[in-house]
C-alpha cells in the first residue's frame, strides 16, 4: 500500500516544541536535517519501501481555466498549502503500522541546534481505486 507523507512548514496539532523555522537554522543544522531525510530515504531505497521524496519552496501560484486567452494567475489566498507543505515523501509498505513507524522516524529529524524536530507528519493512504456510486 502506498502512503503520502507530508511534511509541514508548520501546522498540524499542537507542536511538540517551539522550533525554529528551518529559514532561521544555520547552514550546518540545515546541512545536517537534509543528510538525515536523504539517509533515511536511501535505507527505504534498500528495503524496497521508497518511491519518491521531494522538497518544495515556499513560493507558488494559483491556476484556473479561465476559458478562451490566458488563464486567471494569483499569488493566493492559498488553502494552507503554501505556508504549510514543505515536501513529501512517498512509501509503499505492507501495513498501516508500517507507515506510521516510519512516519514517527521521519519526525525525529534534527532541527536547529541539532535536536529532533518532532515534527507533525501527515499521513494519508493513496487512493486504490475509484470511488463508486451506488443509488
Amino acid at each position: 500500500m502506498k502512503y503520502l507523507l507530508l511534511k509541514h512548514y508548520r501546522g498540524g496539532p499542537a507542536p511538540v516544541a517551539d522550533m525554529e523555522p528551518i529559514d532561521r537554522w544555520t547552514p550546518a543544522d540545515v546541512d545536517a536535517h537534509m543528510q538525515y531525510m536523504r539517509d533515511f530515504a536511501a535505507r527505504l531505497e534498500e528495503t524496497g519501501e521508497f518511491v519518491d521524496a521531494q522538497a518544495l519552496a515556499p513560493e507558488g501560484t494559483f491556476v484556473r481555466s479561465g476559458g478562451e486567452g490566458r488563464p486567471p494567475v494569483t499569488d493566493g489566498p492559498f488553502a494552507e498549502t503554501k505556508d504549510l507543505i514543505a515536501g513529501w515523501m512517498v512509501i509503499d509498505v505492507e501495513s498501516w503500522d508500517r507507515a506510521l513507524e516510519l512516519a514517527a522516524e521521519l519526525s525525529a529529524a534534527p532541527g536547529a541546534g541539532g535536536v529532533p524536530t518532532d515534527e507533525w507528519l501527515e499521513i494519508r493512504p493513496f487512493l486504490t481505486e475509484a470511488a463508486t456510486v451506488t443509488e
